[in-house]
């Protein structure tokens, strides 16, 4: 990379840690280039407060605060959650806002006329992968400028000692030193104690969880919720038909007042490496369990089948950054195609970090009582002799070769 040819960079702006000593590196070591910073509003809620001085005075030329709520849970999240998608019984909540928002910074990088994009992703982590491979999607001839791959800052606290000498307000303290990514659909943390698998996480410690609380803190008596889905996708909350995104916040807050949706897991990293990261997810762990308990009604055997085979595909596509690629977009095809029929209503009951199903129904449902029931029914139990000796007939003729040999 020519840096001569760096005037101007649009840099993926959160206000976090990384992103905060970034811009007066960047103008440092690419010649006083100007530095335009691009948050993308993913419902991160009040990290967005104060961000634009921040970033103002900590030298870029201006900051866009995108609000791409709307698109992240229509066009990422939905077909996500359609697909039963999960990466190691992760909910792939980083992974499915990194391509949403790398789109809206390809966007202002094009309108800005800027000469390269900047992110603050770590060289050990996914979401570089993520990032850059969204941003060749739609800019393939983009320059992209990575710092953690460039300078001699070697950990959180080299960053937050740059930060000091710099004087740039941080949030954080070294005892509080997380790293967290947080939207409208969870929020992730790493670092700190919790990079020893053997140290409990201290969901009891106050202000250690943000979204949920421990589930022994939860309440004593359950909360029942009813959810309704049209061709798979969620329409109203116990009732109250409403967009996709307010059910997720509503259920954000029910389910987290429950305990609803921590997960603590050593994961596999796409660069090779473990992980361990704790994640709350209140409400996408609800639609998720809704989801799948309609589509044990709606579905028939070989297409569930089939589609919970092909969504550990769909996650590792996600999670490895590959969303703009062709195969996960055949994929979506059939999963759309998978929930024409998956519409219903699902009844919950939430209780001390449990979902206890409550019931479900749906005007395409297979399940038929009259056939199942273990009373008198309209099955004939004198057809299955006849199928148990054509299913059976391989293992039959197998064992009377074998005892041929004998």
């Amino acid at each position: 990379m020519n840096k001569e040819a760096i005037k101007k960079v649009v840099l993926a702006y959160s206000g976090g840690l990384d992103t905060s000593i970034i811009i007066p590196w960047l103008k440092e070591n690419y010649n006083n280039c100007e530095v335009i910073a691009v948050s993308g509003n993913v419902g991160q809620a009040d990290e967005l407060e104060g961000l634009e001085e921040k970033a103002l005075k900590t030298g870029a030329s201006k900051l866009y605060v995108l609000d791409l709520t709307d698109e992240y849970v229509d066009e990422y999240i939905i077909p996500t959650l359609k697909a039963g998608a999960i990466y190691e019984e992760y909910l792939l909540g980083t992974s499915t806002a990194r391509p949403c928002i790398a789109k809206g910074l390809v966007d202002i990088a094009i309108k800005e006329g800027a000469d390269a994009i900047c992110h603050g992703c770590t060289g050990k982590g996914n979401d570089q992968v993520r990032f850059e491979l969204a941003i060749k999607h739609f800019a393939p001839n983009m320059p992209i400028i990575a710092p953690w791959r460039e300078w001699s800052i070697k950990s959180r606290e080299e960053e937050i000692d740059y930060a000091e000498a710099h004087n740039i307000p941080l949030k954080i303290n070294r005892e509080t030193n997380y790293s967290k990514d947080k939207n409208l659909w969870h929020l992730s943390h790493e670092g700190l104690d919790l990079e020893n698998p053997g140290n409990e996480p201290q969901y009891e410690k106050p202000g250690f969880l943000e979204m949920s609380v421990s589930p022994l803190q939860a309440p004593d008596e359950p909360t029942y919720i009813t959810l309704d889905f049209e061709q798979g996708a969620p329409v109203a909350l116990n009732g109250e038909k409403m967009s996709a995104k307010d059910i997720i916040l509503q259920l954000n807050e029910i389910g987290g007042k429950n305990g609803i949706g921590l997960l603590d897991i050593v994961e596999n990293r796409l660069v090779g490496m473990k992980s361990r990261g704790l994640y709350e997810t209140p409400g996408g762990t609800i639609l998720y369990k809704a989801h799948s308990v309609l589509e044990t009604i709606c579905l028939d055997k070989m297409t569930m089948h089939e589609k919970q085979k092909l969504s550990i595909t769909f996650a590792e596509l996600v999670y490895n950054g590959q969303w703009f690629t062709p195969l996960r977009e055949a994929l979506s095809a059939f999963v759309d195609k998978t929930q024409e029929t998956v519409t219903g209503t699902v009844k919950l009951k939430l209780y001390k970090g449990n979902m206890i199903n409550a019931g479900v129904w749906s005007p395409n449902s297979l399940y038929s009582e009259d056939l199942a029931s273990f009373g008198e029914s309209d099955y004939d139990q004198t057809d299955s002799a006849g199928f148990i000796n054509l299913y059976g007939l391989p293992i039959k003729v197998q064992a009377i070769v074998n005892s041929k040999k004998k």
